[in-house]
């Protein structure tokens, strides 16, 4: 592979990995801790909040720390793609497409979804762990599998099992 094919990917999963980590290391250590997080897990109907509090934020530094290091890049994707459809689902899509609408959109969750699935169909490039260990490379179509299928169908079995959305406002009857 080009050595500029290798940076390129370096600089995606440098990215990727760095967003995730904040992500996590914010859901347990900033603003409310992982109390705050699992409260506001359960206000969106992730039930028991805490426990999917700290799920999600383990996944999203795991899998930021795989990403950053190139290693068991398709399961980092996976982790990456399980927790963003997650989001997408229970928080951003009934906001519409872009983020600086009133509770945020989806525009962002579905960037970061799709880098994960497209990083995973790539591999890591020569400049991973993955690499040298010759583990997924190039990423391909097991790649893609990994993500879509471990990350994708993981989310919606999870979604399915432990989301209670909270019911609507009743309307007012009118007399």
């Amino acid at each position: 592979m080009e050595s500029s094919t290798d940076l390129s990917l370096l600089v995606l999963r440098m990215g990727l990995g760095t967003v995730f980590i904040a992500h996590g290391y914010n859901h347990i250590f900033g603003g409310g801790k992982i109390a705050g997080t699992g409260r506001w897990f359960e206000s969106l109907g992730m039930r028991p909040g805490i426990l999917h509090a700290w799920f999600a934020s383990l996944t999203e530094l795991g899998a930021g720390a795989l990403l950053i290091l190139g290693l068991a890049t398709p399961l980092a994707c996976a982790g990456v793609v399980g927790t963003m459809v997650v989001a997408w689902v229970t928080n951003h899509l009934r906001n519409g497409f872009f983020i600086f609408r009133p509770g945020e959109g989806y525009e962002y969750v579905m960037t970061l979804t799709v880098m994960a699935v497209g990083l995973a169909g790539s591999g890591a490039g020569g400049w991973s762990i993955d690499r040298r260990l010759e583990w997924f490379q190039p990423g391909g179509w097991w790649g893609l599998a990994i993500a879509a299928v471990l990350g994708g169908g993981g989310a919606f079995l999870l979604l399915a099992a432990f989301w209670r959305p909270p019911k609507p406002p009743a309307a007012p009857l009118d007399h």
